[in-house]
């Protein structure tokens, strides 16, 4: 079967300029991931995982190489191309929840398709769909600070997750969790890699990278390793 190529670098290099430093935090990374894929980006700290995460997410430009998601170059867009890539395309979750405390479950979970422009009516009803995917049905109305970290992340996932969005990117998701409810989260995400969404996370725990289908490990920027988990 061949899968649709959801994203690809092709000799990505990120550079950063700090006086007359100059420092390569990605070095000609080639990576394709594809449609339904869950994958792991793991590393010793420093080695490049973030900036590689904001360059997938479109909030960092590579300096040179190109950036193709599914099947257009974003690498030389301007701004509010790349702005509406990330709300179209991207689904985003973050190891601090990045809830906005004043709204309510249901209304976070709204809020990409505000922007979007979705008509009320609809995004409720899908919010809402979303919210008891994740088993939030009976907190719909209840603010951030009275939720559990658990129940903020699920929060989070249904948020990403409501525009529909052709890739999700995880940055340290359980980062902020206690045990119990990161193996809750981790669960959801194997829930969704069931359903054919393609997931690329970053980690540095290799209990979570060994649930992924693959690991692609960073070292000083460059991939040190891209290797399929066993059993996927």
């Amino acid at each position: 079967m061949n899968r649709e190529c959801i994203v690809a670098l092709r000799e990505v290099t990120k550079t950063y300029y700090m006086g007359e430093t100059v420092l390569d935090a990605l070095h000609e990374i080639n990576l394709e991931v594809y449609q339904g894929e869950y994958v792991a980006i793991m590393g010793p700290s420093g080695c490049g995982k973030s900036t590689l995460l904001n360059v997938l997410g479109c909030l960092d430009r590579p300096t040179r190489g190109a950036y193709l998601i599914g099947g257009t170059d974003v690498s030389t867009l301007n701004d509010d191309d790349l702005s509406e890539i990330r709300g179209s395309r991207l689904g985003f979750i973050f190891q601090s929840y990045n809830l906005i405390q004043q709204l309510n479950v249901l209304e976070n979970i709204e809020v990409p398709l505000y922007y979007q422009g979705c008509k009320s009516s609809e995004s409720n009803r899908r919010a809402k769909l979303l919210a008891e995917r994740v088993g939030l049905g009976a907190r719909l109305h209840h603010k951030p600070m009275e939720l559990s970290g658990g129940q903020q992340q699920r929060v989070g996932i249904a948020r990403a997750l409501v525009n529909n969005p052709l890739l999700l990117l995880a940055d340290e998701p359980t980062g902020n969790l206690d045990s119990s409810s990161g193996r809750e989260i981790l669960s959801l995400f194997d829930e969704l890699r069931e359903q054919g969404k393609t997931i690329i996370m970053v980690t540095h725990d290799g209990d979570i990278g060994r649930r992924a289908d693959r690991i692609v490990r960073l070292r000083d920027g460059r991939v040190e390793e891209d290797s399929r988990n066993g059993g996927h």
